[in-house]
């Protein structure tokens, strides 16, 4: 896709309000250029202002020895950002230097830089992963458990080598606000951490000089973050976290005169955002389960930070929070796992937990226990977490021991608004089955940014077995080939019409045309369980198509049968896709497809039996079989597609027979 037809589906997502204020925001990075609405000279701090400390320094516990080998593997230069692992990066790196391409962006202005093109800035998200500061607070962490000097002259040299090489506001760091807010919540922890204003790193004439820049740069980053926000069709998950920032900030330093201000802007912006950018029934509006993990984290520490320093949330964003919860809860089966719907990028707001196989779903359900006093999240949490323990401290983990066992699980099964539908039955159980289907739009505002081409799509867990899964995300601005396969119809478990998708991807982070979808029917109180809806994706064909789909789940008889309705009138070329998880063997028998894993086997057949059956695994020509567990990694999974043509409307049943194996 050429620059031109990239920005000219961008003006067509936009209406005549944002225009106007994107040509303003033109002009002002224009105006940059000589140096106007920058900030010329930071004001002098006063220096006896600081927030309250909002972490704990009770290390009973902590997995400390797990906390270590993260901040010596940091000390000895060797880091983890996405798929590349104990890779040497130096120590300190060179923070505008690409890990992956080793393409070292221009030192010019940074709104002037193009940091979407390859060529300028390589793989942007690995630039800016690093510089978003999670491990400063690792070698923060590790200094506050063991007292051990070395670990917090790291983070001062760390820190120091960032703000010698990337000076406000030169290079790609100074571009997105949202990477300075990141950056600035990350700065506050190993602030406090470090010891806040009295900290050993600010000592003699050198430390009082180390302590003034970094001042003066937290005060450009809030000048940056306050006059370049996300608006407009721009004001999804970006815009919360420039509000988290910049109100930790204002808490943590309030040591100039608009510090104030910038406190009241960030609260006033998370409170109308928290509800205007979730659903009343739990669900984040980007249709993008990860994003809501990172929105509820926002939320969630935006909460920890503000009632330490007397800041108290509002009952409505507090009950929005907890009903956030409720949709993660509903959606994870016994063995923890969450479907990757949407778009995902492996972000922390920050790093707390260093145990092995520490899980960011269980984590928010843990905090959530103990600020609703909900035994049921507890439940699902499991444990209480080292993130927990540096947030809520012992009176948390009091609260969170006086928690009783509920029982079976319940979940919500219905989240209307939100868009997704559970079936299924013994919730929380060893042999649980647990359907998710998604009957939810697109996502969030005109461009959709990290919504994918699912409608009617569903998950299938069975015993804590991801046996129908959606395959992930894989890649953002780079590999534009995987980016479009792992958002399209083609990637999850629903049907495709004559080859399309049933939106029309206009960008990276840019839907054109929307498939609506819609419930018919959802209802889990008779022996059948069901669910119904329909979608319109497939209406712009010149012979429209109308897509619903009907699932029914059995309990005694352990049978799923998926009936998909096409009415149209003319001839169309139809392929049904299963997507199975990693440990699914997947092989053609005489009926069907005979899925085995290792407690539980799906016997499927299709009505359409004469049409073929196709299975890929891990296939580049054409791209199928594949799952992304985190962000730039990729690993074969089997899919099987059936493949076939219609005249008119038909009918097309699957049926899912399910065997459970004692465990």
């Amino acid at each position: 896709m050429t620059s031109f037809t990239w920005k000219f589906n961008r003006l067509r997502q936009m209406n005549v309000p944002e225009v106007l204020w994107r040509l303003r925001q033109l002009a002002q990075k224009q105006a940059s250029l000589l140096g106007l609405g920058l900030v010329q000279a930071p004001p002098a701090p006063v220096f006896f202002k600081f927030g309250a400390s909002f972490v704990y320094a009770d290390t009973e516990g902590l997995d400390v020895p797990a906390l270590c080998v993260a901040a010596e593997e940091i000390l000895a230069g060797r880091w983890n950002v996405f798929a590349m692992r104990g890779t040497d990066l130096g120590f300190p790196p060179k923070w505008n230097r690409d890990p992956k391409t080793g393409i070292v962006t221009p030192m010019m202005l940074g709104k002037q830089i193009d940091y979407r093109n390859e060529q300028v800035a390589g793989d942007i998200k690995y630039l800016w992963e690093p510089s978003r500061h999670l491990e400063l607070v690792t070698l923060a962490l590790a200094w506050n458990t063991t007292g051990e000097r070395r670990y917090a002259e790291g983070a001062r040299q760390l820190l120091q080598s960032w703000l010698d090489q990337c000076p406000y506001p030169q290079g790609v760091h100074w571009t997105s606000s949202l990477e300075l807010a990141v950056r600035l919540l990350n700065w506050a922890f190993a602030w406090q951490l470090l010891g806040g204003a009295s900290s050993m790193l600010f000592e003699a004439e050198q430390g009082k000089r180390f302590l003034r820049q970094w001042l003066d740069a937290i005060y450009q980053h809030c000048h940056f973050i306050n006059g370049y926000f996300s608006r407009y069709s721009s004001a999804n998950n970006h815009l919360m976290g420039e509000y988290m920032g910049l109100f930790v900030a204002s808490l943590n330093w309030p040591c100039w005169p608009e510090s104030a201000m910038w406190q009241e802007i960030a609260m006033r912006g998370l409170e109308a955002e928290a509800l205007k950018q979730n659903t009343a029934d739990g669900v984040n509006k980007e249709q993008a389960v990860y994003y809501q993990h990172e929105v509820m984290d926002m939320m969630l520490l935006s909460q920890c930070v503000g009632r330490v320093n007397g800041v108290s949330f509002s009952p409505a964003y507090m009950e929005r929070l907890e009903k956030l919860a409720e949709f993660i809860a509903a959606l994870m089966d016994v063995q923890g796992n969450v479907p990757m719907i949407g778009d995902a990028d492996d972000a922390q707001m920050v790093r707390l937990s260093y145990e092995d196989g520490w899980c960011p779903y269980r984590s928010l359900l843990a905090s959530c226990a103990v600020l609703f006093g909900r035994a049921d999240f507890k439940q699902k949490a499991l444990t209480f977490d080292d993130k927990n323990r540096w947030l809520l401290g012992a009176t948390g983990l009091r609260k969170w021991d006086a928690l009783d066992p509920v029982g079976d699980e319940q979940p919500v099964m219905a989240f209307p608004e939100g868009g997704y539908y559970l079936l299924g039955h013994r919730f929380g159980r060893s042999d649980e089955v647990r359907i998710v289907a998604d009957c939810a739009p697109l996502g969030y505002l005109s461009i959709a940014a990290h919504g994918h081409a699912d409608a009617l799509a569903f998950t299938l867990s069975i015993a804590g077995e991801e046996m129908l899964i959606d395959p992930g995300t894989f890649s953002y601005h780079t590999q534009k080939t995987w980016r479009n396969y792992f958002r399209s119809t083609a990637a999850h478990n629903s049907l495709r019409v004559d080859g399309k998708d049933q939106s029309e991807i206009g960008g990276n982070f840019m839907w054109l045309r929307k498939a609506q979808a819609c419930l018919i029917r959802h209802d889990v109180r008779d022996d059948v369980q069901v669910f119904e809806g329909e979608h319109d994706g497939y209406s712009c064909l010149d012979d429209p198509v109308l897509h619903r789909r009907q699932i029914e789940f059995d309990p005694r008889a352990m049978v799923i049968v998926v009936t998909d309705l096409l009415t149209c009138s003319g001839k169309h070329g139809v392929e049904l896709y299963w997507h199975f998880g990693e440990s699914c063997k997947v092989s053609k028998v005489a009926q069907g497809l005979l899925v085995q894993s290792q407690f539980v086997s799906l016997q499927m057949t299709c009505s359409c039996n004469d049409w073929p059956i196709d299975l890929f695994r891990g296939s580049e020509r054409p791209v199928s079989g594949w799952v992304s567990r985190s962000f730039d990694v990729k690993s074969p999974i089997t899919t099987a597609i059936w493949r076939g043509s219609i005249t008119g409307t038909v009918k097309m049943v699957t049926q899912i027979l399910i065997n459970i194996h004692q465990k």
